[in-house]
């Protein structure tokens, strides 16, 4: 069956806590993505990782692991969740997946979060077991972001570069929206292997 795993990213301690906010896995254009992708018989599940504010790989690989993970799955990762996917495909050889859509993929390079969650050797072939890796770029992201953004391209192979003009951090303050048609159509209009 097509399924799809849906990772946000981080947020503030503040927020994470705070009954003013959406959870971060029902935040911006999740749910409304994982919506659209269910109309399209796309099972679709978007985990809330547990203490986002202060990421643990170990907790976050645990949580999606809980998902049939294989050759039908998209994988979508948002900001910290794209810096995820890339981290494990890279320490997950044997896995092979369907399209994979890193947004505005973050990977810490300043190390603001003061955590070991990106220490781990990329493999630069790990697209070859996908049906293909796009990430989105906002002209306007922050500076970490375009630098993660770099140094993922830098690194992996065959990879598709899409960018997009003022969506900020591809998030409802930045895109004045909870819908996404640019990332959806992405996934749906690929074949999966």
């Amino acid at each position: 069956m097509r399924n799809a795993i849906i990772v946000h990213g981080t947020c503030d301690s503040h927020e994470y806590f705070s009954q003013d906010f959406p959870s971060a896995s029902n935040n911006h254009w999740l749910p409304w993505l994982q919506k659209q992708l269910i109309i399209n018989d796309i099972k679709a599940d978007t985990p809330e990782m547990p203490h986002s504010y202060k990421p643990d790989y170990e907790v976050w690989k645990r949580e999606v692991e809980r998902f049939d993970i294989g050759p039908e799955t998209m994988l979508v990762g948002h900001s910290c969740g794209g810096g995820f996917w890339v981290r494990y495909l890279s320490e997950h050889p044997n896995v092979r997946v369907g399209k994979v859509v890193l947004v505005a993929p973050w990977l810490d390079p300043s190390n603001t979060k003061k955590t070991d969650f990106f220490d781990f050797e990329f493999d630069p072939d790990l697209v070859s077991r996908t049906a293909g890796l796009t990430i989105f770029n906002s002209s306007n992201d922050h500076e970490g972001i375009q630098w993660s953004a770099q140094i993922i391209c830098n690194v992996l192979n065959h990879w598709t570069f899409k960018s997009f003009e003022n969506y900020g951090h591809f998030c409802l303050n930045d895109m004045r929206t909870t819908e996404f048609p640019e990332l959806l159509q992405e996934l749906i209009a690929v074949n999966i292997t």
